[in-house]
């Protein structure tokens, strides 16, 4: 497949910062889904314009990257994206797949050139691999998805694969938990391709520019509100309709639609249990997937946390990122 388009990069804004004398660096919001990112970086970034500093959103958000995808992914609204500019949203047609060497190459392309003129952008969402991806400038093997080498290799079975992965990549095979089909099957997949082990072709490369990386995080209880109250708002918003949508016109087969807060609206839509049922589905996974990345973003240890709950967070943060843009 062919990376896709980004038009974005026809459009960028004019220098904003031409005298300023503050090094370029990348500003990260990272953490769990629901804990406010969006809107402190919405924020953040309307300070920025407000100091004639710049001030543009970069999504580290995996599915946000898709069109027609928009209210189960929590797309900025229109509004926002009117307010700032918001880039590597909507940059993918639905039957495409973004690789994550294509989201790296588009980040880092998109960062140099805001730099270029003088803008700090915000690299904001809670793809920890799509961040991981820009701030560690992961190596990352140029190798597209495989799809009949992988059903070949789902076939075997996990412990088959895994055995062969201890045979041919016993390095990648002591990172990778025996269980773990998915990169099992990543990195026999490298291999076969390139006739390399996956383990001797990764690597990181960090940028050169100062990252101040921020993540948000609160009380579980509070999040698990947050979670349940962003699920109602979204059906409120017309998520049933939009699931409705695109299985009529992509089919309910399609990837995207396997994912969390699309596939639980698939048995509703089918008859086979009640929207409330489906609604409580999603927020159940939903809190799963937030303990997940929780758990991610907890392990890097470059993060400056903060509390979501804050009264004051978007003045404490800014507070913070001050004092850190004039130490760079």
């Amino acid at each position: 497949m062919q990376p896709p388009k980004f038009s974005q990069l026809k459009s960028l804004p004019q220098s904003r910062a031409e005298n300023s004398s503050i090094v370029p660096f990348l500003l990260v919001i990272g953490g769990a889904t629901a804990t406010g990112k969006s809107a402190l970086a919405l924020a953040l970034a309307q300070r920025l314009l407000g100091q004639n500093q710049g001030g543009v959103i970069l999504s580290a958000d995996s599915r946000q990257v898709y069109r027609e995808f928009d209210i189960g992914t929590a797309k900025p609204s229109a509004r926002d994206r009117q307010q700032v500019p918001h880039y590597l949203i909507d940059i993918c047609a639905p039957t495409e797949t973004l690789t994550l060497a294509q989201y790296q190459h588009q980040a880092q392309s998109l960062i140099q050139r805001f730099h270029q003129v003088g803008i700090p952008p915000l690299l904001v969402g809670g793809t920890g691999l799509y961040i991981d991806a820009v701030v560690k400038g992961l190596r990352i093997p140029p190798v597209a998805p495989q799809p009949e080498l992988r059903r070949q290799l789902a076939a075997l079975g996990q412990p088959h694969c895994y055995s062969l992965l201890k045979r041919l990549d016993a390095i990648a095979a002591q990172r990778i938990h025996a269980n773990d089909s998915v990169r099992t099957i990543r990195a026999l997949e490298v291999y076969y391709v390139t006739g390399q082990p996956l383990s001797a072709l990764q690597g990181e490369a960090p940028p050169d520019y100062p990252v101040l990386y921020l993540g948000l995080d609160g009380d579980p209880l509070s999040l698990e509100r947050r979670i349940a109250q962003r699920t109602g708002d979204m059906v409120a918003a017309g998520l049933v309709e939009e699931v409705t949508t695109l299985v009529e016109t992509y089919g309910a087969d399609l990837p995207l639609l396997q994912t969390l807060g699309y596939a639980e609206l698939l048995p509703y839509l089918r008859g086979d249990c009640s929207l409330a049922a489906a609604v409580d589905d999603i927020v159940l996974h939903t809190r799963q997937f937030a303990k997940r990345q929780r758990t991610w973003f907890r392990n890097r240890a470059t993060v400056q946390w903060f509390d979501a709950d804050a009264k004051h967070l978007v003045d404490q943060v800014w507070e913070w990122l001050s004092n850190r843009v004039y130490e760079c």
